[in-house]
């Protein structure tokens, strides 16, 4: 792929938490940035608190900026599915609440049709055993999430959580991604 200086793009992803999908976008080729935030619900300005409770109606969302002359948004899109289980309602893993559904955030007609045709096809496949439940809808305000969430797994390997679980889904991202990989 050819690298065009004038056509970044963003993807706006949902799929639970978003330690995990951060981790795993910072190190494809071509992603210029992933930002844990909040997408989707009705608070202004929510917190880490707000949104775990589930009463702010945000989801947990990685915001990745990339150049589609890299990396195009159909890739962003086979890593999502790759990296999260698309087909639990408001669930990953002991993750529970609408916080950590899975959501596609569509900033132009273009990624929604993208983005309803790879379900599609997904589905056609019968990829997954069950239904996918990814809703896709259109991006709302991006909130970005505190500092200290904000590259969370690079700076704290060693953290219960992210050994248990978010270095085995990197691990096995960066084996099936290898060729990706900055």
């Amino acid at each position: 792929m050819t690298n065009s200086p004038f056509s970044e793009q963003l993807a706006t992803l949902a799929g639970g938490c978003f330690w995990c999908l951060e981790e795993a976008y910072n190190r494809l080729r071509g992603v210029k940035s992933a930002v844990s935030g909040y997408m989707g619900g009705w608070l202004e300005h929510p917190g880490y608190e707000q949104v775990c409770t589930g009463g702010s109606g945000h989801a947990e969302v990685v915001q990745v900026r990339f150049d589609p002359g890299e990396i195009s948004y159909c890739e962003i899109l086979e890593c999502f599915f790759t990296l999260h289980d698309p087909t639990t309602l408001n669930r990953q893993g002991h993750d529970v609440g609408s916080q950590y559904r899975s959501a596609i955030f569509c900033h132009s007609p273009d990624q929604r049709a993208e983005a309803e045709s790879v379900i599609d096809e997904l589905t056609a496949r019968s990829v997954f055993s069950s239904p996918i439940v990814t809703v896709v809808v259109d991006a709302t305000v991006f909130w970005p999430a505190e500092a200290y969430h904000q590259r969370y797994y690079e700076l704290n390997p060693n953290q219960p959580y992210c050994r248990a679980v978010v270095a085995p889904k990197v691990a096995k991202f960066s084996r099936r991604y290898a060729t990706w990989l900055k």
